[in-house]
This record gives C-alpha cells, sequence and structure tokens, in this order.
C-alpha cells in the first residue's frame, strides 16, 4: 500500500499550495492544473491570486 507522503503532487495555479493525486483524479492527472473548483472559478473569473501573508 502507498503511503500519502508517496504519492505525486502538484501546486495550484491559482492559490500556490501544494495537493496530492487523488484517486478520482487518476485518468486526468496530467491536466489537473487547480487543488479545487473555488479555485478553477476564481481563477477563470480572473481574480487576483491569494498571497501568502
Amino acid at each position: 500500500m502507498r503511503r500519502k507522503a508517496d504519492l505525486p503532487g502538484k501546486t495550484c495555479l491559482y492559490c500556490q499550495r501544494p495537493f496530492a493525486w487523488r484517486r478520482k483524479w487518476a485518468r486526468d492527472w496530467p491536466a489537473i492544473r487547480f487543488c479545487s473548483q473555488a479555485c478553477k472559478r476564481a481563477y477563470k473569473r480572473g481574480d487576483n491570486a491569494r498571497l501568502p501573508e
């Protein structure tokens, strides 16, 4: 069994937070760019990216 630390990860284009592979994303992993639907919507609206404080 794999451990969570062994899963591949990416960085969200909108919030710049790291996120890990999920089973439901298995077929589309190369196309996944955002960590959540909220980040995807905000990016498409053109909202300014959330900057880390």
